[in-house]
């Protein structure tokens, strides 16, 4: 078995396999017999450890993909890939873009960690392949990704919050409560949170302007370019893919990362609302969007520490105080 590895310091959050470790989790997905020849690590995603491995006999590699250890996770990240794996039923409408699950195991008998095996999906990377087009044609790609988006928040749910639970009977305590799970990872990581729980108090002060939103909507969590795939060889950008949508929950649509990215820059991705359709400009939906605003940057801050990125983090404080500027 060839195995090839990201290099990483001892302490990296994302933790590597052994050659062992990976040929006990094949033979237990493909036979005791089975004969691994490569496993490469990937190293575009931030949260997971994934692989590409090569098994003998079949045509194609699998991606193998391996959650953090139960300790090392945070409570606003608990056990993400269960939480995807519970949302398949919920994307049965873009199903043809998914990778397929061959196998999912959260006994962590083998190496103490969940993991799952699944399909590769066809297709480049889009941050690799977007670049290769004219940028008058990247509208064509931002298009096609708000009508998946569009696809995903037509989903409806019967409670708030996510996928895996907890649920929540209103969508200002599923706000509220993941706002906390936020602080409570910022305090235990020893990084300051006086500014997300001003957000915290806006967030309970408004509360009837959250329970405006009385229908569960599915948000996809993480869908934006770096988990979809591109064609390789089509004359404008055409998406074969998505991955990763680990951070799937119930709630109000513009909460979703995938609204916050299309509304970062005016730029060539204003196209996504060609696809996605008319957004909610109101007073309270504004109102509402700095809140999902003051959440996201919480969970980035809290993402850039556990990368090691300390200027990140520190950037993360004014654009956090511009935000409550509006908010208060």
């Amino acid at each position: 078995m060839r195995l090839r590895q990201v290099e990483r310091s001892s302490g990296a959050f994302q933790q590597p396999l052994t050659a062992g470790e990976i040929r006990a989790i094949c033979g237990r997905v493909f036979g005791s017999e089975v004969r691994v020849v490569t496993a490469e690590e990937l190293g575009a995603g931030l949260y997971n450890t994934t692989y590409r491995v090569t098994v003998a006999g079949r045509d194609r590699p699998v991606i193998l993909r391996v959650a953090p250890e139960p300790g090392r996770q945070f409570a606003s990240e608990w056990q993400l890939m269960r939480n995807e794996y519970a949302s398949l039923p919920y994307l049965a409408m873009i199903a043809p873009l998914l990778p397929k699950v061959i196998a999912a195991d959260w006994s962590q008998e083998l190496i103490g960690r969940d993991w799952m095996v699944q399909t590769l999906l066809d297709g480049v990377p889009a941050p690799s392949r977007l670049g290769d087009y004219p940028r008058a044609l990247w509208p064509v790609f931002f298009r096609e990704l708000g009508a998946i988006a569009r696809r995903v928040h037509g989903v409806r749910g019967t409670r708030f919050g996510p996928v895996t639970g907890p649920g929540y009977g209103s969508w200002s305590e599923a706000v509220i409560a993941s706002l906390e799970a936020v602080v409570t990872d910022l305090d235990g990581a020893g990084l300051d949170a006086a500014d997300l729980r001003r957000v915290i108090a806006v967030a309970v002060d408004r509360r009837a302007v959250l329970d405006e939103v009385t229908e569960p909507r599915l948000l996809a969590g993480d869908l934006w370019t770096v988990n979809v795939m591109l064609h390789e060889t089509t004359p404008e950008p055409t998406i074969t893919g998505v991955f990763d949508l680990d951070r799937t929950w119930f709630g109000d649509s513009a909460a979703d990362w995938t609204i916050r990215m299309a509304l970062t820059k005016q730029d060539e991705r204003v196209a996504f609302w060609d696809g996605y359709g008319p957004r909610d400009t109101s007073p309270a939906a504004r109102l509402r969007q700095q809140i999902y605003e003051g959440r996201h940057l919480g969970a980035v801050r809290l993402e850039r520490h556990r990368l090691g990125n300390a200027d990140g983090v520190r950037a993360s404080y004014p654009a956090l105080s511009a935000v409550l500027a509006h908010l208060t």
